[in-house]
Protein backbone atom coordinates (compact mmCIF):
# COMPACT_ATOMS: atom_id res chain seq x y z
CA UNK A 1 0.00 0.00 0.00
CA UNK A 2 1.01 3.63 -0.41
CA UNK A 3 0.56 6.55 1.92
CA UNK A 4 -2.51 8.66 1.08
CA UNK A 5 -2.87 12.13 2.65
CA UNK A 6 -5.98 12.82 4.68
CA UNK A 7 -7.94 15.93 3.55
CA UNK A 8 -7.86 18.59 6.21
CA UNK A 9 -8.11 22.32 6.82
CA UNK A 10 -6.49 24.21 9.68
CA UNK A 11 -4.32 27.21 10.56
CA UNK A 12 -1.04 27.53 12.45
CA UNK A 13 0.12 30.84 13.92
CA UNK A 14 3.66 31.92 14.73
CA UNK A 15 6.56 34.03 13.57
CA UNK A 16 6.71 33.09 9.88
CA UNK A 17 10.27 32.97 8.55
CA UNK A 18 10.33 33.68 4.83
CA UNK A 19 13.81 32.52 3.85
CA UNK A 20 13.54 33.61 0.22
CA UNK A 21 12.48 37.16 1.10
CA UNK A 22 14.55 37.25 4.33
CA UNK A 23 11.66 38.43 6.51
CA UNK A 24 10.19 37.36 9.85
CA UNK A 25 6.60 38.42 10.52
CA UNK A 26 3.86 37.26 12.88
CA UNK A 27 0.92 35.64 11.17
CA UNK A 28 -0.93 32.45 10.30
CA UNK A 29 -0.48 29.71 7.71
CA UNK A 30 -3.80 28.43 6.40
CA UNK A 31 -3.62 24.83 5.18
CA UNK A 32 -6.23 23.17 3.00
CA UNK A 33 -5.74 19.47 2.29
CA UNK A 34 -2.02 19.16 1.47
CA UNK A 35 -1.15 22.71 0.44
CA UNK A 36 -0.74 26.20 1.85
CA UNK A 37 -3.94 27.99 0.88
CA UNK A 38 -3.07 31.41 2.32
CA UNK A 39 -0.56 33.34 4.41
CA UNK A 40 -2.14 35.96 6.68
CA UNK A 41 0.16 38.39 8.49
CA UNK A 42 -0.91 40.25 11.63
CA UNK A 43 2.59 41.34 12.76
CA UNK A 44 1.87 40.15 16.30
CA UNK A 45 4.62 38.60 18.41
CA UNK A 46 4.45 34.84 18.95
CA UNK A 47 6.48 32.45 21.09
CA UNK A 48 7.12 29.98 18.24
CA UNK A 49 8.65 30.24 14.77
CA UNK A 50 7.53 28.57 11.56
CA UNK A 51 10.27 27.69 9.07
CA UNK A 52 10.59 25.42 6.01
CA UNK A 53 11.49 21.82 6.75
CA UNK A 54 15.09 20.64 6.52
CA UNK A 55 16.46 18.60 3.62
CA UNK A 56 19.39 16.18 3.86
CA UNK A 57 20.98 16.93 0.48
CA UNK A 58 22.90 13.65 0.22
CA UNK A 59 22.34 10.53 2.28
CA UNK A 60 22.47 6.77 1.90
CA UNK A 61 19.41 5.66 3.87
CA UNK A 62 20.88 2.17 4.06
CA UNK A 63 23.73 3.43 6.22
CA UNK A 64 21.27 4.13 9.02
CA UNK A 65 20.73 0.35 8.90
CA UNK A 66 17.01 1.15 8.69
CA UNK A 67 14.40 0.88 5.97
CA UNK A 68 13.28 4.20 4.43
CA UNK A 69 10.00 4.12 6.35
CA UNK A 70 11.81 3.64 9.67
CA UNK A 71 14.40 6.30 8.81
CA UNK A 72 11.55 8.72 8.14
CA UNK A 73 9.92 8.00 11.51
CA UNK A 74 13.09 9.14 13.26
CA UNK A 75 14.14 12.00 10.96
CA UNK A 76 10.85 13.94 11.21
CA UNK A 77 11.35 14.33 14.95
CA UNK A 78 14.28 16.61 14.11
CA UNK A 79 12.41 18.67 11.52
CA UNK A 80 13.65 16.84 8.42
CA UNK A 81 10.93 16.62 5.77
CA UNK A 82 12.92 15.16 2.89
CA UNK A 83 16.16 13.63 1.69
CA UNK A 84 18.13 13.42 -1.52
CA UNK A 85 18.87 9.71 -1.26
CA UNK A 86 21.35 7.59 -3.18
CA UNK A 87 20.33 3.89 -2.97
CA UNK A 88 23.59 2.56 -4.35
CA UNK A 89 24.29 0.55 -1.19
CA UNK A 90 21.40 -1.83 -1.68
CA UNK A 91 21.90 -1.66 -5.45
CA UNK A 92 25.39 -3.12 -5.00
CA UNK A 93 23.77 -6.09 -3.27
CA UNK A 94 20.55 -6.57 -5.24
CA UNK A 95 20.77 -4.41 -8.37
CA UNK A 96 17.68 -2.68 -9.76
CA UNK A 97 15.43 -4.81 -7.54
CA UNK A 98 17.14 -3.29 -4.50
CA UNK A 99 16.43 0.23 -5.75
CA UNK A 100 12.77 -0.63 -6.27
CA UNK A 101 12.63 -2.18 -2.81
CA UNK A 102 13.60 1.23 -1.41
CA UNK A 103 11.01 3.02 -3.56
CA UNK A 104 8.22 0.68 -2.51
CA UNK A 105 9.01 0.99 1.17
CA UNK A 106 9.36 4.77 0.98
CA UNK A 107 5.84 5.10 -0.44
CA UNK A 108 4.39 3.79 2.82
CA UNK A 109 5.11 6.98 4.74
CA UNK A 110 4.50 10.74 4.42
CA UNK A 111 8.08 11.79 3.81
CA UNK A 112 9.69 13.45 0.77
CA UNK A 113 12.28 10.94 -0.45
CA UNK A 114 14.02 11.94 -3.69
CA UNK A 115 15.93 8.89 -4.87
CA UNK A 116 18.69 9.01 -7.45
CA UNK A 117 19.85 6.45 -10.00
CA UNK A 118 23.11 4.84 -8.83
CA UNK A 119 25.82 5.67 -11.33
CA UNK A 120 28.50 3.21 -10.23
CA UNK A 121 27.11 -0.26 -9.54
CA UNK A 122 29.37 -2.08 -9.15
CA UNK A 123 31.51 0.75 -7.83
CA UNK A 124 34.66 -0.70 -9.40
CA UNK A 125 35.80 -3.83 -11.18
CA UNK A 126 38.29 -4.48 -8.39
CA UNK A 127 35.83 -6.02 -5.91
CA UNK A 128 32.96 -8.49 -5.83
CA UNK A 129 29.44 -7.09 -5.63
CA UNK A 130 26.02 -8.69 -5.87
CA UNK A 131 24.26 -6.34 -8.28
CA UNK A 132 24.72 -4.37 -11.48
CA UNK A 133 22.94 -1.26 -12.79
CA UNK A 134 23.30 -1.30 -16.57
CA UNK A 135 22.86 1.56 -19.02
CA UNK A 136 19.39 0.26 -19.87
CA UNK A 137 18.53 0.08 -16.16
CA UNK A 138 19.65 3.69 -15.66
CA UNK A 139 17.30 4.88 -18.39
CA UNK A 140 14.49 2.68 -17.07
CA UNK A 141 14.84 4.01 -13.53
CA UNK A 142 14.64 7.57 -14.86
CA UNK A 143 11.83 7.11 -17.37
CA UNK A 144 9.68 4.41 -15.75
CA UNK A 145 10.36 4.81 -12.04
CA UNK A 146 10.75 8.60 -12.07
CA UNK A 147 14.03 8.87 -10.16
CA UNK A 148 15.24 12.43 -9.78
CA UNK A 149 18.97 12.62 -10.44
CA UNK A 150 22.10 10.64 -11.30
CA UNK A 151 23.75 9.69 -8.04
CA UNK A 152 27.35 10.46 -7.18
CA UNK A 153 29.72 9.78 -10.07
CA UNK A 154 32.47 8.13 -8.06
CA UNK A 155 34.39 6.98 -11.10
CA UNK A 156 36.13 10.30 -11.59
CA UNK A 157 39.09 8.61 -13.31
CA UNK A 158 36.58 7.32 -15.87
CA UNK A 159 35.19 10.82 -16.39
CA UNK A 160 38.66 12.30 -16.85
CA UNK A 161 39.63 9.51 -19.26
CA UNK A 162 36.40 9.86 -21.25
CA UNK A 163 35.43 6.24 -20.59
CA UNK A 164 32.66 5.35 -23.05
CA UNK A 165 30.30 3.70 -20.53
CA UNK A 166 30.78 6.43 -17.93
CA UNK A 167 30.12 9.17 -20.45
CA UNK A 168 27.04 7.32 -21.75
CA UNK A 169 25.58 7.34 -18.24
CA UNK A 170 26.17 11.07 -18.01
CA UNK A 171 24.61 11.63 -21.45
CA UNK A 172 21.43 9.81 -20.39
CA UNK A 173 21.04 12.09 -17.36
CA UNK A 174 21.75 15.25 -19.35
CA UNK A 175 19.38 14.21 -22.12
CA UNK A 176 16.61 13.76 -19.53
CA UNK A 177 17.54 17.02 -17.74
CA UNK A 178 18.46 15.31 -14.48
CA UNK A 179 21.07 16.79 -12.13
CA UNK A 180 24.29 14.80 -11.75
CA UNK A 181 25.93 14.43 -8.36
CA UNK A 182 29.68 14.32 -7.99
CA UNK A 183 32.19 12.48 -5.84
CA UNK A 184 35.72 13.72 -6.42
CA UNK A 185 37.87 13.65 -3.29
CA UNK A 186 41.02 15.72 -3.71
CA UNK A 187 40.38 16.63 -7.35
CA UNK A 188 41.77 20.10 -8.12
CA UNK A 189 42.73 22.46 -10.93
CA UNK A 190 42.42 21.29 -14.51
CA UNK A 191 41.08 17.90 -13.41
CA UNK A 192 38.10 19.37 -11.55
CA UNK A 193 37.49 21.74 -14.46
CA UNK A 194 37.15 18.77 -16.82
CA UNK A 195 35.08 16.80 -14.29
CA UNK A 196 32.56 19.62 -13.81
CA UNK A 197 32.41 20.39 -17.53
CA UNK A 198 31.04 16.88 -18.05
CA UNK A 199 27.87 18.15 -16.34
CA UNK A 200 28.57 17.15 -12.75
CA UNK A 201 27.12 19.75 -10.42
CA UNK A 202 27.85 18.87 -6.76
CA UNK A 203 30.55 17.49 -4.50
CA UNK A 204 30.35 16.30 -0.88
CA UNK A 205 33.93 15.06 -0.50
CA UNK A 206 35.89 18.28 0.11
CA UNK A 207 38.18 18.04 3.13
CA UNK A 208 39.69 21.53 2.86
CA UNK A 209 38.40 25.02 2.16
CA UNK A 210 40.91 25.40 -0.67
CA UNK A 211 39.55 22.31 -2.39
CA UNK A 212 35.97 23.56 -2.04
CA UNK A 213 36.83 27.00 -3.42
CA UNK A 214 38.52 25.36 -6.37
CA UNK A 215 35.35 23.43 -7.16
CA UNK A 216 33.10 26.43 -6.59
CA UNK A 217 34.92 28.47 -9.21
CA UNK A 218 33.95 25.85 -11.78
CA UNK A 219 30.27 26.15 -10.90
CA UNK A 220 29.89 23.17 -8.58
CA UNK A 221 27.77 23.28 -5.45
CA UNK A 222 29.43 22.17 -2.22
CA UNK A 223 27.76 19.96 0.37
CA UNK A 224 28.92 20.42 3.95
CA UNK A 225 28.87 16.94 5.46
CA UNK A 226 28.45 16.00 9.09
CA UNK A 227 27.76 12.29 9.29
CA UNK A 228 28.54 9.59 11.81
CA UNK A 229 32.07 9.10 10.44
CA UNK A 230 32.90 11.75 7.84
CA UNK A 231 32.83 15.31 9.12
CA UNK A 232 34.01 18.39 7.20
CA UNK A 233 31.97 21.17 8.81
CA UNK A 234 34.93 22.76 10.60
CA UNK A 235 36.87 23.07 7.35
CA UNK A 236 34.00 24.35 5.20
CA UNK A 237 31.48 26.28 7.29
CA UNK A 238 32.77 29.70 6.22
CA UNK A 239 31.14 28.95 2.84
CA UNK A 240 27.72 29.35 4.48
CA UNK A 241 28.30 33.11 4.52
CA UNK A 242 30.62 33.53 1.54
CA UNK A 243 28.85 31.27 -0.99
CA UNK A 244 25.37 30.87 0.48
CA UNK A 245 23.54 30.10 -2.78
CA UNK A 246 25.97 27.28 -3.62
CA UNK A 247 26.04 25.35 -0.32
CA UNK A 248 23.86 22.55 1.05
CA UNK A 249 23.99 20.40 4.20
CA UNK A 250 24.13 16.63 4.26
CA UNK A 251 24.89 13.67 6.50
CA UNK A 252 25.90 11.15 3.80
CA UNK A 253 25.89 8.33 6.37
CA UNK A 254 24.02 8.48 9.68
CA UNK A 255 23.97 5.62 12.16
CA UNK A 256 20.72 4.99 14.06
CA UNK A 257 21.97 6.02 17.51
CA UNK A 258 23.07 9.37 16.08
CA UNK A 259 19.79 9.79 14.17
CA UNK A 260 17.92 9.30 17.43
CA UNK A 261 19.67 12.44 18.75
CA UNK A 262 19.79 14.84 15.81
CA UNK A 263 19.95 15.28 12.05
CA UNK A 264 20.30 18.39 9.86
CA UNK A 265 18.96 20.46 12.78
CA UNK A 266 22.30 20.04 14.56
CA UNK A 267 24.17 21.63 11.62
CA UNK A 268 21.67 24.51 11.61
CA UNK A 269 22.04 25.08 15.35
CA UNK A 270 25.82 24.88 15.19
CA UNK A 271 25.99 27.32 12.27
CA UNK A 272 23.90 29.98 13.99
CA UNK A 273 25.96 29.57 17.17
CA UNK A 274 29.06 30.11 15.01
CA UNK A 275 27.74 33.49 13.98
CA UNK A 276 26.30 32.77 10.55
CA UNK A 277 23.20 34.72 9.55
CA UNK A 278 20.05 32.69 10.21
CA UNK A 279 18.66 33.34 6.71
CA UNK A 280 21.91 32.12 5.13
CA UNK A 281 21.87 28.99 7.28
CA UNK A 282 18.24 28.19 6.46
CA UNK A 283 18.90 28.84 2.78
CA UNK A 284 21.51 26.06 2.88
CA UNK A 285 19.40 23.72 5.03
CA UNK A 286 15.99 24.16 3.45
CA UNK A 287 15.96 26.05 0.15
CA UNK A 288 19.02 25.20 -1.95
CA UNK A 289 18.33 21.44 -2.18
CA UNK A 290 14.72 22.10 -3.23
CA UNK A 291 15.81 24.47 -6.00
CA UNK A 292 18.79 22.41 -7.20
CA UNK A 293 16.97 19.09 -7.45
CA UNK A 294 13.49 20.43 -8.22
CA UNK A 295 12.03 18.73 -5.16
CA UNK A 296 8.30 18.67 -4.49
CA UNK A 297 8.87 20.27 -1.09
CA UNK A 298 7.18 23.45 0.08
CA UNK A 299 9.02 26.67 0.99
CA UNK A 300 6.21 28.47 2.83
CA UNK A 301 4.62 30.00 -0.27
CA UNK A 302 0.95 30.05 -1.18
CA UNK A 303 0.24 27.00 -3.32
CA UNK A 304 3.26 25.09 -1.99
CA UNK A 305 2.93 21.72 -0.29
CA UNK A 306 2.37 22.34 3.42
CA UNK A 307 5.83 21.18 4.50
CA UNK A 308 7.09 23.16 7.48
CA UNK A 309 8.23 22.93 11.07
CA UNK A 310 7.47 24.82 14.26
CA UNK A 311 10.50 25.57 16.44
CA UNK A 312 10.99 27.22 19.81
CA UNK A 313 13.41 29.98 18.75
CA UNK A 314 16.11 30.88 16.24
CA UNK A 315 18.97 29.92 18.57
CA UNK A 316 18.17 26.44 19.83
CA UNK A 317 16.02 25.28 16.88
CA UNK A 318 14.19 22.72 19.00
CA UNK A 319 11.57 21.11 16.76
CA UNK A 320 8.12 21.32 18.31
CA UNK A 321 6.11 19.97 15.37
CA UNK A 322 6.83 18.78 11.85
CA UNK A 323 4.30 18.92 9.01
CA UNK A 324 4.51 17.15 5.65
CA UNK A 325 1.79 17.65 3.02
CA UNK A 326 -0.30 19.27 5.74
CA UNK A 327 -0.08 16.31 8.10
CA UNK A 328 1.54 16.64 11.53
CA UNK A 329 4.13 13.83 11.52
CA UNK A 330 6.04 14.64 14.72
CA UNK A 331 5.24 16.50 17.91
CA UNK A 332 7.42 17.36 20.93
CA UNK A 333 10.07 14.75 20.20
CA UNK A 334 7.64 11.96 19.33
CA UNK A 335 7.13 10.56 15.85
CA UNK A 336 3.54 10.24 14.63
CA UNK A 337 4.39 8.08 11.63
CA UNK A 338 3.27 4.48 11.95
CA UNK A 339 5.73 1.56 11.78
CA UNK A 340 5.87 -0.86 8.86
CA UNK A 341 7.47 -4.27 8.66
CA UNK A 342 9.24 -5.23 5.43
CA UNK A 343 10.28 -8.30 3.46
CA UNK A 344 13.74 -9.65 4.26
CA UNK A 345 15.38 -9.68 0.84
CA UNK A 346 19.03 -10.68 0.76
CA UNK A 347 22.00 -12.09 -1.15
CA UNK A 348 24.35 -13.86 1.27
CA UNK A 349 26.04 -17.09 0.24
CA UNK A 350 29.30 -17.77 2.07
CA UNK A 351 30.34 -20.50 4.49
CA UNK A 352 31.93 -20.19 7.94
CA UNK A 353 35.67 -19.49 8.09
CA UNK A 354 38.52 -20.91 10.16
CA UNK A 355 41.29 -19.14 12.02
CA UNK A 356 43.92 -20.40 9.58
CA UNK A 357 42.06 -18.66 6.74
CA UNK A 358 43.27 -15.31 8.14
CA UNK A 359 46.96 -16.15 8.41
CA UNK A 360 49.32 -14.07 6.26
CA UNK A 361 52.03 -16.43 5.05
CA UNK A 362 55.51 -15.24 4.13
CA UNK A 363 57.86 -17.90 2.82
CA UNK A 364 61.25 -16.59 3.81
CA UNK A 365 63.85 -17.14 6.48
CA UNK A 366 63.66 -13.44 7.42
CA UNK A 367 62.45 -12.69 10.95
CA UNK A 368 60.74 -9.44 9.89
CA UNK A 369 59.31 -7.87 6.78
CA UNK A 370 58.12 -4.44 5.58
CA UNK A 371 54.41 -4.32 4.72
CA UNK A 372 51.88 -1.77 3.58
CA UNK A 373 49.57 -0.76 6.43
CA UNK A 374 46.26 1.11 6.04
CA UNK A 375 46.22 4.20 8.24
CA UNK A 376 42.61 4.99 9.16
CA UNK A 377 41.64 8.54 10.13
CA UNK A 378 38.96 9.38 12.67
CA UNK A 379 36.16 11.42 11.07
CA UNK A 380 37.45 10.94 7.52
CA UNK A 381 36.93 8.41 4.74
CA UNK A 382 40.42 8.92 3.37
CA UNK A 383 43.32 6.74 4.48
CA UNK A 384 47.10 6.82 4.10
CA UNK A 385 49.60 4.15 3.22
CA UNK A 386 52.23 3.46 5.87
CA UNK A 387 55.19 1.16 5.55
CA UNK A 388 55.83 -0.76 8.76
CA UNK A 389 58.13 -3.62 9.71
CA UNK A 390 56.33 -6.61 11.26
CA UNK A 391 57.68 -9.75 12.90
CA UNK A 392 57.59 -13.07 11.05
CA UNK A 393 57.17 -16.28 13.05
CA UNK A 394 57.03 -19.77 11.55
CA UNK A 395 56.38 -18.29 8.10
CA UNK A 396 53.47 -16.10 9.26
CA UNK A 397 53.45 -12.28 9.42
CA UNK A 398 52.13 -11.22 12.83
CA UNK A 399 50.17 -8.13 13.89
CA UNK A 400 51.70 -5.83 16.50
CA UNK A 401 49.11 -4.92 19.14
CA UNK A 402 51.54 -2.72 21.06
CA UNK A 403 52.03 -0.52 17.99
CA UNK A 404 48.31 -0.68 17.09
CA UNK A 405 48.89 -2.65 13.89
CA UNK A 406 45.96 -5.06 13.65
CA UNK A 407 44.73 -7.69 11.23
CA UNK A 408 42.12 -6.46 8.71
CA UNK A 409 40.12 -8.78 6.47
CA UNK A 410 37.51 -8.52 3.73
CA UNK A 411 35.47 -11.70 3.22
CA UNK A 412 33.47 -12.26 0.04
CA UNK A 413 29.84 -12.72 1.13
CA UNK A 414 28.44 -13.59 -2.32
CA UNK A 415 30.29 -16.89 -2.78
CA UNK A 416 33.01 -18.84 -1.00
CA UNK A 417 36.51 -17.49 -1.59
CA UNK A 418 39.66 -17.11 0.51
CA UNK A 419 39.52 -13.96 2.67
CA UNK A 420 41.69 -11.00 1.70
CA UNK A 421 43.89 -10.08 4.67
CA UNK A 422 46.03 -7.04 5.41
CA UNK A 423 47.00 -4.78 8.28
CA UNK A 424 45.49 -1.57 9.62
CA UNK A 425 46.33 1.03 12.25
CA UNK A 426 44.43 3.55 14.42
CA UNK A 427 41.61 1.18 15.38
CA UNK A 428 43.27 0.71 18.76
CA UNK A 429 41.90 -2.73 19.70
CA UNK A 430 43.91 -4.36 22.47
CA UNK A 431 42.00 -7.62 22.19
CA UNK A 432 38.99 -9.14 20.43
CA UNK A 433 37.58 -8.19 17.04
CA UNK A 434 34.76 -6.27 15.34
CA UNK A 435 33.02 -7.08 12.06
CA UNK A 436 30.32 -5.71 9.77
CA UNK A 437 28.63 -6.64 6.51
CA UNK A 438 28.04 -2.90 5.99
CA UNK A 439 31.13 -2.44 3.83
CA UNK A 440 30.93 0.29 1.22
CA UNK A 441 30.34 -0.15 -1.59
CA UNK A 442 30.05 -3.88 -2.26
CA UNK A 443 29.09 -4.83 1.30
CA UNK A 444 31.30 -7.80 1.80
CA UNK A 445 32.22 -8.67 5.39
CA UNK A 446 34.86 -6.40 6.95
CA UNK A 447 36.60 -7.25 10.21
CA UNK A 448 39.46 -5.89 12.33
CA UNK A 449 40.95 -8.01 15.08
CA UNK A 450 43.84 -8.71 17.38
CA UNK A 451 44.27 -12.34 16.34
CA UNK A 452 43.10 -14.92 13.82
CA UNK A 453 40.85 -16.78 16.26
CA UNK A 454 38.92 -13.64 17.14
CA UNK A 455 38.62 -12.71 13.45
CA UNK A 456 37.13 -16.12 12.68
CA UNK A 457 34.70 -15.87 15.57
CA UNK A 458 33.40 -12.42 14.68
CA UNK A 459 33.18 -13.09 10.92
CA UNK A 460 31.26 -16.31 11.55
CA UNK A 461 28.88 -14.44 13.85
CA UNK A 462 27.98 -12.16 10.92
CA UNK A 463 27.69 -15.11 8.53
CA UNK A 464 25.38 -16.96 10.94
CA UNK A 465 22.74 -14.21 10.73
CA UNK A 466 23.35 -13.53 7.01
CA UNK A 467 24.49 -9.99 7.69
CA UNK A 468 24.96 -7.69 10.64
CA UNK A 469 27.53 -6.08 12.91
CA UNK A 470 29.30 -7.98 15.67
CA UNK A 471 31.86 -7.81 18.47
CA UNK A 472 33.93 -10.72 19.73
CA UNK A 473 35.68 -10.48 23.08
CA UNK A 474 37.46 -13.63 24.27
CA UNK A 475 34.76 -15.90 22.87
CA UNK A 476 31.83 -13.70 23.96
CA UNK A 477 29.81 -12.54 20.94
CA UNK A 478 27.34 -9.68 20.55
CA UNK A 479 25.51 -9.37 17.22
CA UNK A 480 23.02 -6.94 15.66
CA UNK A 481 21.36 -8.81 12.75
CA UNK A 482 20.71 -6.90 9.52
CA UNK A 483 18.48 -9.30 7.57
CA UNK A 484 17.59 -6.94 4.70
CA UNK A 485 20.39 -7.20 2.12
CA UNK A 486 22.77 -7.72 5.04
CA UNK A 487 22.79 -3.96 5.60
CA UNK A 488 19.36 -3.02 7.02
CA UNK A 489 16.63 -4.14 9.40
CA UNK A 490 12.94 -3.34 9.72
CA UNK A 491 13.13 -3.39 13.51
CA UNK A 492 12.18 -0.30 15.51
CA UNK A 493 14.75 2.40 14.78
CA UNK A 494 15.15 3.49 18.37
CA UNK A 495 15.75 -0.10 19.50
CA UNK A 496 18.27 -0.55 16.68
CA UNK A 497 19.97 2.64 17.82
CA UNK A 498 20.27 1.30 21.36
CA UNK A 499 21.66 -2.01 20.12
CA UNK A 500 24.15 -0.24 17.89
CA UNK A 501 25.22 2.03 20.78
CA UNK A 502 25.82 -1.07 22.90
CA UNK A 503 28.04 -2.62 20.24
CA UNK A 504 29.82 0.69 19.72
CA UNK A 505 30.56 0.83 23.46
CA UNK A 506 31.83 -2.75 23.42
CA UNK A 507 34.16 -1.95 20.52
CA UNK A 508 35.53 1.00 22.47
CA UNK A 509 35.92 -1.20 25.54
CA UNK A 510 38.28 -3.34 23.45
CA UNK A 511 40.45 -0.25 23.09
CA UNK A 512 39.16 1.57 19.98
CA UNK A 513 39.68 5.32 20.17
CA UNK A 514 37.59 6.07 17.09
CA UNK A 515 34.45 8.17 17.47
CA UNK A 516 32.49 5.67 15.36
CA UNK A 517 34.53 2.47 14.90
CA UNK A 518 31.89 0.57 12.93
CA UNK A 519 31.23 3.49 10.60
CA UNK A 520 34.95 3.96 10.02
CA UNK A 521 35.32 0.21 9.43
CA UNK A 522 32.58 0.33 6.80
CA UNK A 523 34.69 2.65 4.61
CA UNK A 524 37.95 0.70 4.73
CA UNK A 525 36.98 -1.21 1.57
CA UNK A 526 35.74 1.90 -0.29
CA UNK A 527 38.25 1.78 -3.11
CA UNK A 528 37.27 5.08 -4.76
CA UNK A 529 38.44 7.06 -1.70
CA UNK A 530 42.25 7.35 -1.56
CA UNK A 531 44.64 6.12 -0.61
CA UNK A 532 45.09 2.55 0.60
CA UNK A 533 42.08 0.21 0.98
CA UNK A 534 41.37 -3.52 0.96
CA UNK A 535 38.83 -5.29 -1.26
CA UNK A 536 37.91 -8.96 -1.24
CA UNK A 537 40.42 -9.29 -4.09
CA UNK A 538 43.38 -7.63 -2.41
CA UNK A 539 45.15 -4.48 -1.29
CA UNK A 540 44.26 -1.50 -3.50
CA UNK A 541 45.67 1.98 -4.09
CA UNK A 542 42.96 4.59 -4.66
CA UNK A 543 45.67 6.97 -5.85
CA UNK A 544 46.87 4.81 -8.77
CA UNK A 545 43.67 2.72 -9.07
CA UNK A 546 45.69 -0.49 -9.06
CA UNK A 547 46.26 -3.44 -6.76
CA UNK A 548 49.47 -3.28 -4.77
CA UNK A 549 51.36 -6.06 -2.95
CA UNK A 550 51.21 -6.30 0.82
CA UNK A 551 54.93 -6.92 1.21
CA UNK A 552 57.26 -4.12 0.16
CA UNK A 553 60.39 -5.50 -1.44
Amino acid sequence: MSYSPVPTSYSRSGMIVNVLERTIRGGAIHVHNTTIAALEYDDAQYDTYIIPGYIDAHVHIESSMLTPSEFARMAVVHGTVGTVSDPHEIANVLGINGVRYMLDNARLVPFKFAFGVPSCVPATNFETAGGTISLDAIRELFEYDGLRYLSEMMNFPGVLAGDAVVMHKIRIARELHRPIDGHAPGLRGEDIARYSTAGISTDHECVSLEEALDKLQYGMKILIREGSAAKNYDALHSLISSHTAHVMFCSDDKHPNDLAVSHIDSIVRRSVHNGHDVFDVLRCACVNPVLHYGLDVGLLRVGDPADFIEIDNLRDFTTLRTYINGRCVAEHGRTLIERHTAAHVNCFNCSPKHAQDFRVSYHSTAQSVCVRVIEAHDGQLTTRERIERLHVQDGVILPDIQRDILKFTVVNRYYDAPPAVGFITNFGLQRGAIASSVGHDSHNILAVGACDEELAAVVNAVISVRGGIAVSDDGTLDVLPLPIAGIMTDADGYAVGEAYARLDARAKALGSRLHAPFMTLSFMALLVIPDLKLSDKGLFSGRTFTFVPLVVS
